[in-house]
């Protein structure tokens, strides 16, 4: 499948049916989302109302929301110019490259919205795909954590943080 027109647009109402979808893809996956707890309507709505900046990839040749991200402050006060931020991809979407264009309108976001620093806390070591990605666009990482993920199976994985300037 190849997609050509996929915009990064602000979420709206009407897309978060879609995003509680995909979301809940990753969340079940349970390798990448520290979350459980799968979104519904009402849960859904208050999550990603409560974010600081919310964006979809829309294919807008059919109106289909593809992917998503979430942006957020890191932390508060003295480190609250540092955000952190989630994306999500369907599952029927990845290996399209939508992913790259979901960071870098979140880098663009992030900066729009005052943060200084992009942070990710538990970037999982065997998230080969995501963590080439960020290095590509010139995170870097700040070590490693053993043992700092549960995976779905019950093992814990390597997490590796990474943040980059805005």
């Amino acid at each position: 499948m190849k997609i050509q027109n996929i915009q990064i647009r602000a979420y709206r109402e009407s897309d978060l049916e879609a995003m509680n979808q995909i979301w809940n893809e990753v969340v079940e996956d349970g390798i990448a989302f520290p979350q459980t707890e799968l979104l519904d309507s009402r849960t859904g709505a208050a999550f990603f109302a409560e974010q600081t900046y919310c964006a979809v990839a829309e294919d807008t040749e059919t109106g289909r929301v593809l992917g998503l991200y979430i942006l957020h402050p890191n932390n508060l006060g003295r480190c609250g110019h540092i955000c952190n931020a989630s994306y999500a991809v369907s599952k029927a979407s990845r290996g399209l490259h939508i992913g790259e264009k979901l960071v870098l309108d979140c880098l663009a976001q992030g900066k729009a919205h005052g943060f200084r620093i992009l942070q990710f806390n538990a970037v999982v070591r065997s998230n080969t795909h995501a963590r080439h990605l960020y290095e590509r666009l010139g995170f870097v990482q700040l070590g490693v954590i053993p043992g700092g993920f549960l995976m779905k199976d019950g093992h814990y994985e390597d997490i590796c943080p990474y943040y980059r300037n805005l």
